[in-house]
C-alpha cells in the first residue's frame, strides 16, 4: 500500500506537470504563426528545444512509474478495485499524453518550417527591394549626370552664340570704319575705279590676243 501510494502520487504530480508543459509547448504554434513574429528575437527556437527535452524526460518518467504500477497490478490480491482502476487510468493517460506529444511535435515542426520559409521569402523580398532601390538610385544618378552634361552643352552653346554675336558686332564695326575711311578719302575710290577699269581692259586685250592666236593656229592647221 505504501509503495502504491508513493507511485500514485508521483504519477499524479508528473501528469499535472506534463500537462502544463504540453500546454506551453502547444502555445508555441500560435506564437510562431502569429503575423510579424520573429522566431530568433522572441527566443521561440530555444524554448521549443527546451520544452521538447523536458516533455520527453517527463514522459520517460511516467512510463517508468506506470511499469512499476503495472507490476503491482499483477498481484490482484494485494490491490483493491479502486487501485486497479487508478492504475488503468494512469496507463490510459500515459498513452494519451504520448499521442498528444507526438501530434504537438509535428504541429510545432510544421509551424517552424512554415515560419522559416516565410522568413526566407521576406528576406528575399527585402533583398530584392534593396537591389531595386540601388538600381533606381544608380539610374537616377545616371539621369542626373546626363542632365548636368546637357546643361553644360547648352551653356557652351549659349556662350558660343554670344561669342559669334560679339564677333559679328566687331566685324560690322570694322566694316563701318573702313567705309568711313574710304568715304573721307575720295582719291582712293578713284584709284580703285581706275585699277578695276585697267583690269577689265587688260582682260579684254588678253582675250582678243588669245582669240587671234587661236584663229591663226586653226588656219595653219587647215592648210
Amino acid at each position: 500500500m505504501s509503495n502504491y501510494d508513493q507511485l500514485h502520487r508521483q504519477c499524479r504530480t508528473l501528469e499535472n506537470l506534463f500537462d502544463a508543459k504540453l500546454t506551453s509547448y502547444s502555445q508555441l504554434v500560435s506564437n510562431i504563426t502569429r503575423p510579424g513574429g520573429d522566431i530568433e528575437s522572441s527566443g521561440s527556437g530555444e524554448r521549443w528545444k527546451d520544452l521538447e527535452v523536458e516533455l520527453d524526460e517527463l514522459l520517460a518518467k511516467l512510463e517508468e512509474i506506470n511499469e512499476q504500477l503495472g507490476k503491482l497490478a499483477s498481484n490482484p490480491e494485494l490491490m483493491s478495485a479502486s487501485m486497479l482502476r487508478a492504475i488503468q487510468r494512469h496507463r490510459e493517460l500515459y498513452q494519451d499524453n504520448s499521442r498528444e506529444l507526438k501530434r504537438t511535435k509535428t504541429n510545432v515542426k510544421h509551424a517552424f518550417d512554415q515560419a522559416n520559409l516565410l522568413t526566407g521569402v521576406r528576406n528575399d523580398i527585402d533583398a530584392y527591394k534593396s537591389s531595386a532601390a540601388d538600381s533606381l538610385l544608380a539610374e537616377r544618378g545616371r539621369i542626373d549626370s546626363s542632365h548636368r552634361m546637357t546643361d553644360d552643352i547648352l551653356q557652351q552653346a549659349y556662350e558660343t552664340r554670344s561669342e559669334f554675336g560679339r564677333q559679328r558686332t566687331s566685324l560690322a564695326g570694322i566694316n563701318n570704319r573702313m567705309q568711313q575711311v574710304i568715304g573721307t578719302m575720295p582719291g582712293i575710290n578713284n584709284l580703285l575705279s581706275m585699277i578695276k577699269s585697267r583690269r577689265r581692259r587688260d582682260s579684254i586685250i588678253m582675250g582678243v590676243v588669245i582669240g587671234v592666236c587661236m584663229l591663226l593656229l586653226l588656219s595653219y592647221l587647215w592648210h
